[in-house]
Order: C-alpha cells, then sequence, then structure tokens
C-alpha cells in the first residue's frame, strides 16, 4: 500500500507492535494482549466458556470500535480481519464514515461453502447427525446471531445504527476477500459467495539468518525443523521429548523453536539447536522438514521454501492446511493435536521420503508471491473509482 502511494495505519492487539515497528507502520493498540488468552484456551489452563462470549464480545466490540473510530477519520478504506465481533465493529466505523469496507480471510474454511463445514464454537458443537453442509452453515448463522447479535445491535443503537438481523453476512459481506495461496487453499466453486482471491499475503523478510544457526547448519545434514508458533502446548516438555527423539529415530539434527510454547532441548547433544524468532523463508529452504501448527503463514512458508512439512494442528484452520498438506503430497497430517514418538516417527516416515521432498518442490514453483500487490492495487482502485470527482 505503501510503495503505491497510500498512508496505512493499523490497529491490532498490542502484541504486535514489534512487528509493525520492524516495518515502521505505527500500531494503534485494540484491548489487550492476545497471547495470554490463546494459551489458558489452548492448553487449558483458562479455557474460554461458551456462557461467556456475548460479554466478551461486547467488550471487543466496544475497544475495537473506539480504535478504529479514532484513527479511521479521513481514510477511504477499512480492511478487517479477525474476530466476529471485531469485524463487525469495523464495518460499523466504516459505515458511519461512508467509506469501503474490506473483509479478509486467511483460510478457505471461514468462509460459507458448500464444500466445507463451518468451524465449531465454544458450548456450540456441530450436531453430529447433520452432515450436509448448507444446513450446517444455516445453523452457524443462528449461533453467530446468539452468540455475538446482541453485543453488536446494542453497540450500533448506542452510535445510532439500526440493527442487523444476521451478523456474520453483514461481517463478511457479498464479496469477502480470501488471502490465500490458490494451490495450497484454493476456493471452490460453485458458492454463494463472490470470493475474491488474492493471494496468500506474505511478508517479504531480508533478515540474515544469526550466526549460531548459520553455524549449525552448515555442521551437518539439513535438520528438521520444530515449532509451533503462536501455539502453546500442553506438556509442552512432553512434546519437545516426542519431537525430539522421532528426529533422532529417523538419523536427523532438530532444530527447536521455542515459540509460545516455550519448546527446550532436552539434553545438551550437539545435534539438537534451540532458535528464536527468526527468518523462516530463508530457514526453511535450508531443512529436512518442517514440523509445525498448521497456521496459515507457516503452511505457506514452508510450502513457498519447498520444505517437507508434519502439521500438527491445534485450533480453527489448522486442520484444514494439515488436510491440504496431505492431499498435495507435500507432507503428513498428524492425527489430532498431542504429538508423540510413535505419531510423530511414522508422519516423518511420510515426510522425510525422496518422493515427498520432489513433490514439494514442485508445488513451491506454483505458489504465487504477489498477493500483497494484487490485494492493494485492487483495494486503491475501488477507492479512486468511488472517490467524488474533483473539481476544478
Amino acid at each position: 500500500m505503501r510503495a503505491l502511494g497510500a498512508e496505512v495505519r493499523v490497529c491490532a492487539p498490542p502484541d504486535f507492535a514489534e512487528l509493525l515497528d520492524g516495518v515502521g507502520v505505527p500500531l494503534v493498540p485494540i484491548g489487550r494482549p492476545v497471547r495470554p488468552m490463546v494459551k489458558g484456551a489452548v492448553t487449558g489452563t483458562a479455557p474460554l466458556p461458551a456462557a461467556g462470549l456475548p460479554q466478551r464480545a461486547a467488550a471487543l466490540v466496544a475497544t475495537t470500535y473506539d480504535a478504529v473510530a479514532a484513527v479511521a477519520e479521513g481514510c477511504d478504506a477499512v480492511v478487517a480481519t479477525g474476530l466476529m465481533p471485531a469485524g463487525a465493529a469495523a464495518r460499523a466505523v466504516a459505515e458511519k464514515l461512508g467509506i469501503r469496507y474490506v473483509c479478509v480471510a486467511y483460510f478457505p474454511s471461514y468462509l460459507p461453502s458448500p464444500h466445507h463445514p463451518p468451524h465449531a464454537w465454544p458450548g456450540r458443537p456441530l450436531p453430529p447427525e447433520v452432515t450436509d453442509n448448507q444446513e450446517l452453515w444455516d445453523l452457524n448463522t443462528e449461533n453467530m446471531n446468539v452468540l455475538f447479535g446482541e453485543a453488536i445491535n446494542t453497540h450500533r443503537a448506542s452510535i445510532g445504527l439500526p440493527p442487523v438481523d444476521n451478523v456474520r453476512d453483514y461481517v463478511f459481506t457479498d464479496q469477502p476477500w480470501l488471502a490465500a495461496d490458490p494451490t495450497l487453499g484454493p476456493w471452490l466453486e460453485p458458492a454463494d459467495l463472490d470470493v475474491v482471491q488474492t493471494g496468500a499475503w506474505i511478508r517479504p523478510d531480508e533478515r540474515p539468518l544469526p550466526a549460531d544457526v548459520e553455524a549449525f547448519l552448515d555442521a551437518g545434514a539439513p535438520p528438521v525443523y520444530v515449532g509451533f508458533g503462536s501455539m502453546p502446548m500442553r506438556d509442552s516438555e512432553d512434546v519437545a521429548q516426542a519431537a525430539i527423539e522421532a528426529v533422532r529415530a529417523h538419523g536427523r539434527r532438530a532444530l527447536v523453536s521455542r515459540g509460545w510454547a516455550d519448546l527446550a532441548l532436552i539434553d545438551d547433544q550437539d545435534d539438537c539447536f534451540a532458535v528464536g524468532e527468526v527468518n523462516q523463508q530463508a530457514l526453511f529452504r535450508r531443512v529436512a522438514a518442517v514440523v509445525h501448527h498448521g497456521g496459515a503463514g507457516t503452511t505457506t512458508t514452508a510450502a513457498l521454501a519447498g520444505a517437507p512439512q508434519v502439521v500438527v494442528p491445534q485450533i480453527v484452520d489448522q486442520p484444514y492446511w494439515a488436510g491440504r498438506v496431505a492431499e498435495l503430497g507435500i507432507g503428513a497430517a498428524h492425527d489430532g493435536p498431542t504429538p508423540t514418538f510413535e505419531s510423530l516417527s511414522a508422519a516423518l516416515t511420510t515426510a522425510l521420503a525422496p518422493e515427498t521432498r520432489t513433490r514439494a518442490r514442485a508445488v513451491a514453483g506454483t505458489i504465487r508471491t504477489d498477493g500483497t500487490t494484487v490485494a492493494a492495487k485492487l483495494l486503491l482502485d475501488a477507492v479512486s473509482r468511488e472517490r467524488p470527482p474533483v473539481s476544478a
């Protein structure tokens, strides 16, 4: 956006301040840090009770609206992603200001489609007897209204906007954007939504690898990377033990990323090395395989690097990405969120097979890298068409 001459303001949780500082974009923080909430939900130390969702939704709507409204004056568009209440608040700001609103999804299964079911919400599991996707999405509409409708409409009334009767469709609009690679995460037709698939939004990373990481990579054969990004893990010590032993059982070295799971080495042998935040785009080109949680970004980065993958999905979209990795033949989908020595050993057998490496390299050549440019041009073109003509 900035390269095309636009000014950009970003509203996000305070966790992302360091990331945005690194690219010189000012952050307007929304609410509290996400990391403690995610850790509690994933590890079970502070699960999110379904009964509290409407109250949390009300708080998220209010804090998001206030943050976005404070900086959106004078802007031409609001681009939003994230949780449903936050998207509703962002659209309400655009509605009040009379400017364009765009909803962005990072994975196809977030959007209503006859080709996949919706994700379940806490306290509202998908009924096992219902197998028709359209029926499940109709139920999803009801669930969104029950969980978030009152909070969203109460806030809308407070700012002079009329109520909405379909929260989900209001947030998504009839033309959402899909920031996923067409090979890795294709949008399937026919579907009711007019989805604009821009390609994945990949942030170019030119950082060199740290000297100690380079030294470890140069000291032997390509290692297996193990890391779960922003996912805390139950029993992280057991996970690290299982992962390192499984990698060693295949005669490989291990590169362990600490991440939000706080993974650590299990001994002081020189065939394992622990890393913090590094340039994954550079690193994944030099590893034998990537064992990860299946986030959209990590999956795309590994696919672009041509690295075979083992996806150990934890929540939301991650089972989708695990399935796509397996379907494409570029790695293995781990069965469930809890890895063991046996399960990881089996998955690595698939990922480290020569034919998987060959297939991963072939698919890497199909992954597009222009998604951000496509999206920026689409948005600026749309905004320019909507601006009133300037009088002489």
